[in-house]
């Protein structure tokens, strides 16, 4: 069969399945490309597949993702997989193709050399570069063009993306355990241990899906954390380790600073933080940045943000406790909370895991989208409203 006749064959299906199969592959598309989320910034992870049309149903032939760093992406990844067979087959791409030169020449133009009759995607790419370019293109070469389709979805997983190029700053998760009856800490003595093995597993998870993991100077001094990922296949996935630290009060026999060599360690501190503090932590292989002050001298948050934006993250994993989460929450800057509850009650007076701020952000703000159980603990995710 020709592939203008496998179009007209796909054309006579009723809407209603060929929606439902738009969907299905459209979520291996988007299952694809979450699996490199974390290792692409500061480009979105896409995933595609393309899939031939033929009297015995629609058939997998070639699948991409876009490869860790960003390059190649994932259309040319599956386009060359699929070789001529892309000839007259559907293209489901998790976004929009690009249409410009960059380090590599635009996906739109691979698509139309290897014959695609069809391309079906999730939304317009909000980068200025792109923004509908993709499908314009496409569409004027005669490629039938679909989108639209999970868009929903396709906006929670470039999130982070979506974040950098249209507000300047990367998209912040904050997670936050808490005890039965919500403390994150006790008021005082040694450190809580809130969540079982399994908890701790996923959080890890989570991390790994993540450009950034970031705590305060706070956390740092108490808890003295890895904040790497040490799941067993995992162990190279682990993120940028940023600190926001106004006076820079981390030692540079800190964990985040002894490994800084093997996995990076970004510190943001203010403008006008000690010079010779920066000096031994650049010296112990940690990288330094300067931002503004707030009104009570730490780490202005937007800014630190927007740097942090500058340098190529999309996506930022908050473990900072509930200081950080709570002013994160005042200035507006989370777009998700994961709330983590442990199984056992702390049983006297401690920190509350969520302050004020968070507290009525998520009651304002946020609505829930999912839980899951690990062990004994339970994760609750929201995200913001739009």
């Amino acid at each position: 069969m020709t592939p203008a006749a496998r179009l007209e064959q796909a054309a006579d299906r009723t809407p209603a399945l060929a929606r439902a199969q738009d969907e299905r592959f459209m979520r291996l598309a988007l299952a694809l490309g979450a699996r490199h989320l974390g290792l692409t910034w500061p480009n979105p992870s896409v995933g595609a597949a393309v899939i031939d049309q033929n009297e015995g149903g629609p058939r997998i032939v070639a699948q991409g993702i876009t490869q860790p760093g960003g390059r190649p992406h994932a259309e040319r990844v599956a386009l060359e997989a699929a070789g001529a067979a892309a000839r007259g087959a559907t293209l489901y791409v998790s976004l929009e193709p690009c249409s410009h030169h960059g380090r590599s020449p635009p996906c739109a133009d691979a698509i139309l050399a290897s014959g695609v009759a069809r391309v079906v995607t999730t939304l317009e790419d909000p980068d200025p570069r792109v923004s509908g370019q993709g499908h314009a293109r496409l569409a004027a070469a005669g490629v039938a063009v679909t989108t639209g389709i999970l868009a929903g979805e396709a906006r929670r997983i470039h999130r982070g993306h979506i974040a950098r190029v249209t507000h300047g700053r990367p998209a912040v998760a904050l997670k936050i355990a808490q005890t039965a009856d919500g403390y994150a800490a006790r008021a005082s003595g040694p450190r809580l241990l809130i969540t079982g093995d399994l908890a701790n597993a996923r959080t890890h998870l989570l991390r790994a899906h993540a450009d950034a993991v970031l705590v305060g100077a706070g956390t740092i001094l108490a808890d003295d954390p890895q904040l790497t990922v040490r799941l067993p296949g995992l162990e190279t996935r682990s993120p940028v380790r940023v600190v926001f630290d106004s006076r820079l009060r981390t030692p540079p026999t800190a964990q985040v600073v002894r490994t800084a060599r093997d996995g990076p360690t970004w510190i943001v501190a203010t403008r006008d933080a000690p010079v010779e503090r920066e000096r031994r932590l650049a010296d112990a292989g940690a990288k330094v940045f300067r931002v503004e002050g707030d009104a009570t001298g730490r780490v202005a948050l937007e800014p630190a943000l927007r740097n942090l934006a500058e340098h190529g993250i999309t996506r930022v994993f908050s473990e900072g406790g509930p200081a950080l989460g709570g002013a994160l929450a005042a200035a507006g800057l989370l777009d998700e909370v994961i709330l983590v509850t442990g199984g056992s009650a702390l049983g006297a007076p401690g920190i509350p895991a969520l302050p004020p701020p968070l507290e009525t952000a998520l009651q304002k703000n946020f609505e829930p989208i999912g839980s899951e159980m690990a062990g004994a603990d339970r994760f609750d995710f929201y995200e913001k409203r739009p």
